[in-house]
């Protein structure tokens, strides 16, 4: 341990108690990952945060120390958000899970950042609310870290991702000062400070408490899981409901792969031979619905559907979602590694994308299952490998990095919902130029000057803020190029 780090420890542990500061080598070792497991750093100093005076101690600390910090929810990141700084601290605010009000009058609730997801809904049930954005892992995955995110899920097609369903943040700076970005109102004047804060995955500060907008239950909802003997098919069926005008409240797409993996791990007994299923889910009013439900039912059999199954009940319809909800845990009943890729594409590109996966993943003995959110492109391939083969995992990530390629070279990007981190960070120059890079750093260096707060994700060449983006001399610069 750094000497500056021993000295935070100790400013630590005099303010907020011995017991909420980890420091103990096997125990920090708890927290070297988040869901990228293959990436592990050992944090310097982990602080259990309890409340937002906590947070704002240890990130006040480390600021007059000048030392690093990064913040983890629940943990269950897949980019390496929220990968520790082996000289720093990690802020752990999974202790911050307190529901603090349900308003249905206004149709909000505000929450601790450690609040799990699910229970957002749970508590808002009771008035026929819910929080809209369902990530796969909203049982276990917090707030603060969808906040991080700007999170999606299955239902983000037609009700969007977090930063539509968030209207205030409380929010420690990165110098340790206690601010507040928006508030319960759903717009505020002069610069979207709170739009640029959600999804800048922690480097420009630590959330302590967010105000979530409720979403009103739809009168009807309707689900059906239909069976195609190929991606091409289920594909064509996406695009020709989305191109009728309809909405749905959810598309899903699994392929064969994907779908054996979900029977062997939950018996979900989706269509026997089926090359590829989608699971289609319509909500709102009533007449609406059936009516919608109908045409959805019709063009999945003009797409040659083979066999449709509509759930009768809630029971039938949690039936259909758990071979879905359970396929990326489910695809290590088929492989004892993997690897979780986020991308996006425009949807009509899916058919030809999803060929060029098959034929990448032919050329290289590497298998990918693909899991994804259809309706809006957003793909979720699995890259399967066994990593007690020798050069099994190299292999596995130039596949990954290839499908990342494929998005776009197809008009994509190079992720839609899991972030960037560390995991992606080489991957950004293929999007952005140098320009658009420096510009993206001057904005974290507006918020975060010292470079401290989760240093190293995001930009893959991480820059002092003190450092000019790009050499540029004064007799060449204009007053308007002038940041």
């Amino acid at each position: 341990m750094t000497p500056r780090l021993s000295a935070v420890g100790q400013t630590l542990r005099d303010r907020l108690g011995a017991q909420r500061i980890v420091d103990d080598p096997t125990e920090l070792e708890t927290y070297a990952c988040d869901g990228l497991a293959n990436i592990r750093v050992r944090p310097g100093l982990v602080v259990l945060a309890e409340n937002a005076a906590d947070v704002a101690a240890a990130v006040g600390a480390c600021a007059d120390a000048g030392v690093p910090f990064v913040a983890r929810g629940s943990g269950t990141g897949l980019s390496g958000g929220a990968l520790p700084h082996a000289e720093g601290v990690l802020i752990v605010t999974a202790r911050m899970r307190k529901i603090v009000a349900v308003d249905p009058d206004d149709g909000c609730a505000v929450v601790q950042p450690g609040v799990i997801n699910l229970d957002v809904t749970r508590a808002a049930a009771p008035y026929g609310l819910h929080y809209a954005p369902d990530p796969s892992s909203q049982q276990i995955c917090s707030i603060g870290g969808n906040v991080a995110e700007n999170s999606g899920g299955a239902h983000c097609l037609k009700y969007g991702f977090t930063a539509h369903h968030v209207t205030g943040c409380s929010v420690v700076t990165p110098d340790g000062e206690q601010v507040r970005l928006g508030g319960r109102a759903a717009e505020y004047p002069g610069y979207d400070l709170l739009g640029a804060f959600i999804g800048s995955e922690g480097t420009l500060g630590i959330t302590t408490e967010v105000t979530v907008r409720l979403t009103r239950d739809a009168e009807s909802v309707r689900t059906l899981l239909a069976g195609f003997e190929s991606t091409d098919d289920a594909g064509a069926a996406v695009s020709a409901i989305i191109g009728d005008g309809v909405v749905p409240a959810a598309i899903e797409m699994m392929d064969a792969l994907a779908i054996e993996a979900a029977e062997a791990a939950v018996g979900c007994g989706y269509p026997a031979g089926a090359g590829a299923v989608l699971v289609v889910e319509i909500d709102g009013p009533l007449a609406e619905v059936e009516h919608t439900f109908a045409a959805v039912q019709e063009h999945c059999r003009a797409c040659g559907a083979f066999e449709i199954r509509v759930a009768a009940d809630d029971n039938e319809r949690t039936l259909i979602w758990r071979g879905r909800k359970s396929a990326f845990a489910a695809v290590g009943r088929i492989s004892p590694n993997y690897i979780v890729q986020d991308g996006v594409i425009p949807r009509t590109a899916l058919p030809e994308v999803l060929r060029a996966m098959t034929e990448l993943s032919a050329a290289s003995g590497v298998r990918v299952a693909n899991v994804f959110h259809a309706g809006d492109g957003n793909l979720h391939p699995l890259v399967l490998f066994d990593g007690r083969v020798e050069g099994a995992e190299e292999r596995a990530e130039e596949v990954s990095g290839a499908i990342l390629d494929l998005c776009i070279a197809h008009g994509g990007s190079i992720t839609g919902e899991h972030g960037v981190g560390v995991d992606k960070a080489k991957h950004m120059p293929r999007m952005f130029t140098d320009d658009d890079l420096d510009t993206m750093q001057l904005v974290r260096c507006a918020f975060d000057p010292a470079g401290i707060c989760n240093p190293g994700k995001v930009f893959p060449t991480p820059r002092l803020c003190g450092e000019v983006p790009r050499v540029h001399h004064a007799e060449e610069t204009t007053p308007a190029e002038i940041f």
